[in-house]
Formats: C-alpha cells, structure tokens, sequence
C-alpha cells in the first residue's frame, strides 16, 4: 500500500515545483477568458432567465480548467519520463498497473481541482457565485478530472515525443473542450449543431458541472452523470489494460 502513494506523492510534488507554470498560468489565462468574453458579451448573449453572461461562462471556464490540466498532468509526465529515460526506474519497482494508475490519475485529479478552485476564487470578483445543487459540482469536477487524467495516461503511453502529445492535445482535447458550450448554451444553435454537441462527451461534463451552480442545464443532469461515468469506466478501463501489458513502455 506504500508503493502508489510514493508514486503518488511524487507526481503531486512534480506539478507543485513547478506551480506558477502548471497552476497559477492556467489560472490567468482562464481570467483573461472571462475578462474578454465577459466584458465584450455580457450584455448581447442571453442564455438563462435571470443569470447574466458572466456568471453563466463562470463554471464553463472552471470546468474547463479542470479538464485541460487533468489531462496535462498525467500525459506530460509519462511523456517526460520516457523522453528523459526516467521511466525505466520505476518498472524496476514492485509497483502493480493498478498502482500507477492510481498515482498517476490521483494526481491528475488533484491537479485539475486545485487550478479549477484558483479559476473559481479569481472570479469571485466577477460574478456572485450560485450553489444550486452543491453536490452535483463536487460529482462531475472528480469525474470529470478521472476521465480526462485516465485519457492522459493513454495518450502518454501513446505518444513518444513532445510533438505527438502535443498534437493529441491541440486537435482533440482542446477542440473537444471548446466546442462542449463552455462560452455558449447549445440551446442556441441551429438544430444540426446541437445535435452534434450531443454526440460531445465533454458537453456533459460542463452542463452536469453547470448544473450544481445554477439548477438548469440544456441536458438532464443524470443523462451527463450517465454518460461522463460511463466513458470514465471505459477510458479508465483501457487505461489500466495499457498499464498492465505495458504499452511502449517495456519494449
């Protein structure tokens, strides 16, 4: 039982060294999101009765956080224990597939909810935060968090430079990530777009997480719980698969 929470400890102090880069950078940019979306949209774009634009794109940016560095925290380290020759130290240990899996989606998950609530606090002074539904908030920031750091694994063990993981980042998870209605409510496009957005996993995850703040949602929220659990069981599932054949990573 100590194994993985060495593990875990050290991919905790990993992003934390470097937490200006991997917490506070982040932070700002979801900041200047809000500074310019806000400013320029809050009083053209309607979304719900009575909650302005601002307060409505507040957890979008949020979530969206959560889900960009979830995904950052788990890849980038696989991708960089591989590339610096490091990796090899720790297929010496007696560590399990489960272990690593856990060490590395756990500090996946603890990354992307502490970027998320510095996202949350800075933009206190923007809007006048909601809790509907308390609960709901909680549920989807650690699936969603889960998910995206177990598709970080994947992606790592795939990918074996900086340009490919790269890629898989900037033409799927981001793409994904902004076209889920993090600055826009679905219901405001035309019929064959929102159709589309349907078919987006990471709408949910913003909708279910929206949720919890405001108590309506374009989609019900136990549909989205239904769905982020079950891809999070899938995605974590192959996840675990990759780690216990060890995927490009014991050849």
């Amino acid at each position: 039982m100590t194994g993985w929470r060495a593990l875990f400890y050290k991919e905790i102090l990993r992003f934390w060294k470097v937490g200006f880069q991997t917490v506070a950078a982040p932070v700002l940019t979801a900041v200047l999101y809000l500074l310019i979306f806000g400013h320029v949209l809050q009083d053209h774009v309607k979304v719900y009765d009575r909650i302005g634009y601002t307060a409505f794109l507040v957890p979008g940016l949020v979530m969206m956080s959560v889900l960009q560095n979830a995904f950052a925290n788990s890849s980038s380290s696989l991708v960089q224990s591989k590339i610096m020759g490091s990796l090899v130290f720790q297929l010496l240990t007696p560590l399990s597939h489960r272990a690593w899996f856990v060490a590395y989606v756990g500090s996946s998950v603890v990354r992307g909810l502490a970027v998320g609530l510095g996202v949350f606090i800075v933009t206190l002074g923007f809007a006048q935060p909601q809790f509907a539904a308390p609960l709901w908030i909680l549920v989807f920031a650690v699936l969603g968090a889960a998910l995206l750091g177990a598709l970080g694994v994947i992606a790592g063990l795939w990918a074996d430079k900086f340009d490919q993981m790269a890629a898989f980042q900037n033409f799927i998870i981001v793409p994904m990530t902004f076209l889920s209605g993090v600055f826009y409510s679905i219901g405001s496009l035309p019929p064959f777009w929102r159709a589309v957005s349907h078919f987006n996993p990471f709408f949910y995850m913003i909708d279910g997480f929206r949720y919890g703040f405001f108590g309506q949602s374009d989609a019900s929220p136990w549909l989205s719980l239904a769905i982020v659990g079950s891809a999070c069981l899938a995605v974590g599932a192959l996840a675990l698969r990759l780690l216990r054949i060890g995927y490009k990573i014991r050849s």
